[in-house]
């Protein structure tokens, strides 16, 4: 097989947030039209996002994130651990920079088990809005605008009900964003727990989000829900969020899961 009609992948996951981690020499000229193709769960390798990853002078690497549907983000959370994963693994390191569209995130390893690391990685501040009433196929939607270097909005509810993804949806399509931005439906059990599903820009429902568990922290500790630190309990598994003056920390695993090559044509 010629290897110039392939490219070399790893796939890794963090807490079920699924990321493709390619050498960005290796992208081709439609990167958005690739992605799509090799994010796709039944005709490509399956996953939420591609994180490219090129050198960089300031940085151990720079990454940028292309969603599974072609659109470039500012940055993940959970995609920017995985890529510490990789560096863990081939480099390592137990200490990285990683430069991201939202800036420089410091990983630390915290944990390694086989394939398995726990990282704690500084966040930086989150910028937390005031509430904000939407309202969506003629109801009332209150919830927190919160960025983290994306957009989130962060709606509190008592349960999950069993159409919250096309609740979701529509919240993402109010005119309010017209850049886009990350849905979090919360449900806040203790002063240090919280229950969360995700509806992310570019993706869809994802198990996990770890901006998105970053954002529903803080929004839960303003509006004293919550207090720190904060455990996120999400579909694909539990990361904790601490806050160490405007600073937030996320700790959180990823796991490398195959390397592989995919064929162009």
């Amino acid at each position: 097989m010629s290897a110039s009609r392939t490219i070399a992948f790893v796939k890794a996951s963090a807490c079920g947030n699924d990321f493709l981690l390619i050498d960005g020499a290796l992208a081709p000229e439609d990167v958005a039209a690739f992605t799509r193709r090799i994010c796709d769960r039944h005709e490509g390798v399956g996953a939420d996002g591609v994180e490219w990853i090129l050198p960089h002078f300031s940085a151990d690497v720079e990454i940028r994130l292309i969603n599974a549907d072609g659109s470039p983000a500012e940055i993940s959370g959970n995609g920017t651990r995985c890529v510490a994963a990789y560096l863990c693994a081939t480099r390592e390191k137990e200490r990285m920079s990683i430069l991201t569209g939202a800036g420089i995130k410091i990983c630390s390893l915290r944990g390694r088990k086989d394939s398995e690391y726990e990282f704690e990685m500084e966040m930086g501040a989150a910028v937390v809005e005031k509430e904000l009433a939407l309202q969506v196929d003629g109801k009332e939607v209150r919830g927190i605008p919160v960025s983290m270097g994306n957009p989130h909005f962060v709606v509190f509810v008592p349960a999950f009900a069993a159409n919250w993804q096309a609740r979701a949806a529509a919240v993402q399509r109010a005119p309010q964003f017209p850049n886009g931005v990350n849905i979090e439906l919360v449900s806040s059990h203790g002063r240090h727990d919280v229950n969360v599903v995700f509806f992310e820009r570019g993706v869809g429902e994802t198990r996990s989000s770890g901006t998105g568990s970053c954002a529903s922290a803080a929004a839960a500790m303003i509006s004293g829900r919550a207090e720190s630190p904060v455990r996120v309990h999400a579909p694909g598994g539990t990361q904790t969020v601490r806050q160490e003056g405007n600073n937030l920390f996320l700790r959180g695993s990823a796991r490398l899961v195959c390397r592989g090559e995919f064929l162009l044509s």
